[in-house]
């Protein structure tokens, strides 16, 4: 089993990097990738490396924004299915996707009824609760965007880089796991109430423990 461990930036791994570099860890081969932040670095760096080399498993991750103000900060999330959610037009004080207006069909692989689905045995195998993810270009600090995004797709993380991870493994048939963190709470714009330390501890935690299940 070779692995590859995905993230936007070093800081979301740091504590897995440093343990991985003073060989503190019993894993299977594990490459890493930092992808830059968004979707575009995500899409490009990802199916760059694929062309080099394919892995067995590819895990992302990462921290991000929750929408349930029910679930803690510092909470770890699996993402089962994603949509890229201001990939969409604003008609009539209603947010409508590509498929709501007909431009793309909603099966249209990859997609499965409008979403990017993970129904992969890696997943499936990996104890997290499992929840929906939107990725966004731009981080949702709007009220009106939060009522918009719950209505439409009723998500409980927010990323920036999930949805590339799901459509390009999706393509290139590569199984995948995102997990995501809880930094904050959407639209929530006082850092004073974020917890990164929190979030990245445990975060770097729960990636450990799906390498060391995937040996």
């Amino acid at each position: 089993m070779n692995i590859l461990v995905a993230a936007a930036t070093t800081i979301e791994i740091n504590p897995f990097l440093y343990e991985l570099k003073e060989g503190k860890l019993k894993t299977a081969p594990v490459d890493v990738l930092v992808t830059g932040i968004g979707l575009t670095a995500t899409t490009w760096s990802l199916t760059s490396l694929l062309h080099i080399k394919r892995p067995d498993l590819i895990i992302q991750a990462g921290v991000g924004g929750c929408f349930d103000p029910a679930i803690p900060t510092g909470t770890v999330l699996a993402i089962k299915k994603e949509a890229i959610a201001d990939q969409s037009v604003v008609e009539l004080n209603e947010l409508k996707t590509l498929f709501d207006l007909k431009l793309v069909p909603q099966n249209q692989h990859p997609f499965r009824k409008g979403w990017l689905m993970n129904n992969s045995e890696a997943l499936k195998k990996v104890k997290l609760k499992k929840v929906t993810g939107i990725s966004v270009n731009e981080i949702t600090t709007s009220k009106q965007k939060v009522k918009w995004y719950k209505h439409t797709f009723d998500p409980v993380v927010e990323s920036m880089e999930g949805a590339a991870l799901h459509y390009v493994c999706l393509m290139e048939k590569v199984p995948f796991i995102q997990i995501r963190s809880v930094s904050n709470h959407i639209a929530e714009r006082n850092k004073k109430k974020w917890n990164m330390k929190e979030s990245i501890i445990n975060l770097n935690d729960a990636l450990v423990k799906i390498i060391q299940a995937n040996l």
